[in-house]
């Protein structure tokens, strides 16, 4: 298996643990120390941290919500899914996606992203050690 499906199901395990609103799981796809910084500023710093606020979001504002375009080219306009090499064991990965809230009947064009990962080989697994969350702005698209 080439080490970009081995990152691609990475990516998926987040999104299938964010749609199922499970922290625990979306927690472990990130390294020990990883940095997360979401798309207000808000800024974490390890495992425990991310499985925290997730939590909170999971069982609150978030609920019932779905992680969408992750990996996924054209879900979100002008953002192609890449993966690039650093150096072995290291990946860097630029996509586009957004959080579609429960009841909605599609993504809303201001909830889309721009995200960011870099993941390491961490124990034999792809994990994530830092992840940026830029939210578009309606006004650079026009």
């Amino acid at each position: 298996m080439s080490e970009e499906v081995r990152i691609e199901e990475t990516l998926a395990r987040i999104g299938e643990a964010w749609n199922a609103g499970d922290a625990a799981a979306y927690a472990a796809e990130f390294t020990e120390d990883a940095t997360y910084v979401t798309f207000s500023g808000d800024v974490m710093h390890n495992r425990t941290a991310i499985g925290d606020v997730h939590r909170w979001l999971f069982e609150g504002p978030l609920r019932g919500s779905r992680m969408v375009g992750l990996g996924q080219p054209g879900e979100v306009a002008g953002t192609d899914h890449k993966i690039r090499f650093l150096r072995p064991g290291v990946a860097h990965v630029l996509s586009g996606g957004g959080v579609e809230l429960a009841g909605s009947a599609g993504l809303p064009a201001d909830r889309e992203s721009v995200v960011t990962f870099v993941l390491v080989e961490d124990g034999g697994e792809w994990r994530v050690a830092a992840f940026q969350n830029t939210r578009r702005s309606t006004e650079a698209r026009s």
